[in-house]
């Protein structure tokens, strides 16, 4: 387990979260700064609306399911998009992630107001999320103190998960000890 927020880190509920916008989440750490707050994306909450609906020149390069992703409460009506990019290359319109803690990455945000066509070529993954998650300074410090979240390692697989709705039980059984049994914590423990 991960001893500190960091950028390109996981946050993953404990089940003692039981906050709506929040549980059984996994979110991506997109930025921290310790004197500011933090802000990341929930990426394993799936909406019903489609990319088509609302952002159609993008659909095209979206990675399955081609739906737009819930990322948090704050700012529901605004898009972030994150892609990986297929070389080093940091091409117009796609900013690096700069994680601090595992290399160079080919994990990034996009630009969703420029042309897509300048990323078709250059971008292998994408999903794009309606909001984010954020917390003030000191804030999500204080949650992870009174047990509302594990910080953990991400793979470079966690973002683009085939099967998201899974991601949260998957995360944990990765963990090492103890945390590997919270992934069969039963949804509703009261019918267990």
């Amino acid at each position: 387990m991960a001893e500190s927020i960091y950028v390109g880190g996981l946050l993953v509920a404990t089940p003692l979260l039981d906050d709506p916008n929040f549980r059984r989440s996994v979110v991506l750490i997109l930025e921290h700064d310790e004197d500011g707050g933090t802000l990341g994306v929930v990426i394993n909450r799936p909406s019903d609306i489609s990319v088509t609906s609302v952002l159609p020149t993008w659909d095209p390069l979206v990675t399955g399911p081609s739906v737009l992703f819930e990322g948090g409460p704050v700012q529901t009506d605004s898009a972030l998009a994150l892609a990986v990019v297929m070389s080093g290359a940091e091409p117009l319109g796609w900013r690096r992630l700069h994680t601090g803690r595992r290399g160079v990455s080919r994990l990034g945000t996009v630009d969703l107001d420029a042309p897509p066509e300048i990323l078709a070529g250059e971008i292998s993954q994408m999903r794009i999320f309606a909001g984010y998650a954020g917390w003030t300074q000191g804030q999500l410090a204080g949650e992870v103190a009174q047990g509302a979240w594990y910080i953990v390692d991400s793979e470079p697989g966690d973002t683009f998960h085939p099967h998201p709705s899974s991601l949260w039980r998957t995360v944990l059984r990765r963990q090492p000890g103890e945390l590997a049994f919270v992934a069969s914590y039963p949804d509703d423990p009261s019918q267990n």
